[in-house]
């Protein structure tokens, strides 16, 4: 038995994925982020104890962090599927981009989310000023910068093979998916700069186990 406790706009979808690949049957438990705040609701903390998602209950195991999640599923239904074999160049790659997507491609786009929610933020008017160039400084100093390093990194690592970890679709593919997105609707990924992460992303919103977890994630 497989329960994904899925919360709107949020990582959970690449688990979704990730289990059609896979061809695990599995259960949605559906929460709503509050609509001003944008935070998950209360009712998480009762699976977890950081109230976040996603999280996932395999036969009564409790997991959490995508890519621990990640990991734990392709080990138990689908390591010869969705991994390369233990021990080649392309396993430490495919570990590598598991742990890259959240450790090092995630932080600058929340940065970008959370000093753009500052700027939009009520305030005194004669502290809106202040308040934007504080993030104006920050965002050309040390946001805009990292997302250009990151986008470029990634793109130059597609011009050497077609998928992250290799010439095959990984895990590692599904665990980038969330970064890659969300860069594409605000952190500047285009076709025009970047080609190859726009291939890379019209490959696997073509995947149709990707367009069966979409469906399946709308109420």
């Amino acid at each position: 038995m497989i329960i994904v406790h899925h919360l709107n706009a949020s990582r959970s979808l690449r688990i979704l994925w990730l289990l059609e690949e896979l061809g695990q049957s599995y259960e949605i438990v559906r929460y709503q982020r509050d609509p001003k705040t944008l935070l998950a609701p209360p009712e998480l903390k009762r699976i977890h104890p950081l109230g976040k998602s996603p999280v996932v209950q395999v036969d009564g195991e409790t997991l959490a962090e995508s890519g621990a999640i990640i990991e734990t599923l392709v080990e138990r239904f689908g390591a010869e599927q969705m991994a390369p074999p233990r021990g080649s160049a392309d396993f430490a790659r495919y570990r590598y981009w598991l742990h890259y997507a959240e450790g090092s491609a995630m932080p600058p786009l929340l940065l970008k989310l959370v000093f753009e929610r500052i700027a939009a933020a009520p305030m005194p008017f004669f502290a809106k000023p202040i308040a934007r160039s504080i993030v104006n400084q920050v965002m050309k100093g040390f946001v805009g910068p990292q997302l250009k390093l990151h986008l470029g990194y990634m793109e130059s690592e597609l011009a050497r093979r077609d998928w992250f970890a290799g010439d095959a679709f990984s895990a590692a593919d599904v665990q980038l998916s969330y970064p890659l997105m969300a860069a594409r609707q605000r952190a500047g990924l285009n076709q025009a700069e970047h080609p190859r992460l726009s291939d890379w992303l019209a490959r696997i919103e073509a995947r149709p186990a990707l367009q069966r977890a979409q469906a399946r994630e709308r109420p």
